[in-house]
């Protein structure tokens, strides 16, 4: 491969790292403050379109490499849609197959990209972000999938799996230090599986540990596609307040009228966890004034113009003949 001439042998050199990275972009017109400049880390330029190819990446190579794969065994993993776009396309591409188990409520579009990726789906009745809740809820189905059916599934568990944060620790953390040159004083990331912000944050902190990481988490009864209120994090094992400083509740309506301006405002085409991120860093650049701002967008806007429409009813105006 080579990174210059952008040449690669196969999909997989394209994956980010630090001698790779996703972009950072500066936000322009929509910063109040040119004392804290803020920058946007477009995860949406991965590969296979989401910062969750990060995490998928690490959870199949460690099956491969542990010999959990192959002679007819694949994986299932309970999912709302970019961990499982992300491992199906990878696992097809190397052989293998995904079984995911979503939640009917995410957006149609997700669903559809899960079947182009090599997904088979089993669509169930359950909350919009896999909740362990009891009787057939994703997360518990999976698991009952891969138990029952061990010869024919291994299970990833992004939920708990430490290799999904430290898939961040490796490459995200150490993309934004170099890119920053070390300027870095404020991550903004989102709340889901915690991989995301745990392990960058892990890695910064070794690098500095004032900087603040703030998480921003959607209100309660939100349908933002793979983001959890603290009151959901049970599920996830992988977070550790000790590694966060603040965590900001933001009203989920917010996420879809924030993507709307970063994309006709900045050119930024960010998903709703995007727009809601962003209004997280707006909070903090009004109350301290003085910073240097990464916040980490998980993908673009393309999988979410369904739930566009219904929060932004005049998006649908003008497109029926």
């Amino acid at each position: 491969m080579n990174h210059q001439t952008r040449v690669y042998e196969n999909i997989f050199e394209m994956l980010p790292s630090e001698e790779n990275p996703t972009p950072l972009v500066r936000i322009n017109k929509l910063n109040p403050c040119a004392e804290f400049p803020l920058y946007a880390k477009l995860e949406w330029m991965n590969p296979f379109g989401s910062v969750k190819d990060r995490a998928a990446w690490e959870l199949l190579r460690d099956l491969e490499t542990r010999g959990e794969l192959g002679n007819g065994r694949g994986m299932v993993e309970p999912t709302s849609g970019n961990t499982g776009i992300s491992l199906a396309a990878m696992a097809r591409a190397r052989g293998h197959r995904l079984l995911a188990v979503v939640p009917n409520k995410i957006p149609l579009e997700k669903k559809v990209l899960l079947k182009i990726a090599g997904a088979d789906l089993e669509v169930i009745s359950d909350e919009l972000c896999p909740a362990p809740g009891l009787g057939d809820g994703s997360i518990n189905l999976a698991k009952t999938h891969a138990k029952a059916s061990s010869h024919k599934y291994a299970m990833p568990n992004q939920y708990e799996n430490p290799k999904n944060a430290e898939a961040h620790f490796k490459t995200t953390g150490p993309e934004i230090w170099k890119q920053t040159e070390g300027k870095i004083t404020h991550l903004f990331a989102s709340l889901g599986t915690c991989g995301t912000v745990i392990g960058t944050s892990k890695f910064l902190r070794t690098k500095n540990p004032d900087i603040k990481i703030i998480a921003v988490q959607p209100t309660e009864g939100h349908d933002v596609p793979g983001l959890r209120n603290v009151s959901q994090l049970g599920v996830s094992k992988l977070f550790d307040s000790s590694l966060v400083d603040d965590i900001l509740e933001i009203d989920f309506h917010l996420a879809y009228t924030r993507a709307l301006e970063l994309c006709q405002n900045e050119g930024l085409l960010a998903g709703p966890s995007s727009g809601l991120i962003f209004e997280g860093a707006l909070e903090i650049v009004r109350r301290d004034q003085k910073g240097h701002g990464v916040m980490i967008f998980p993908d673009n806007i393309f999988k979410y113009t369904s739930n566009m429409t219904k929060h932004i009813p005049g998006l649908s105006s003008g497109t029926q003949p």
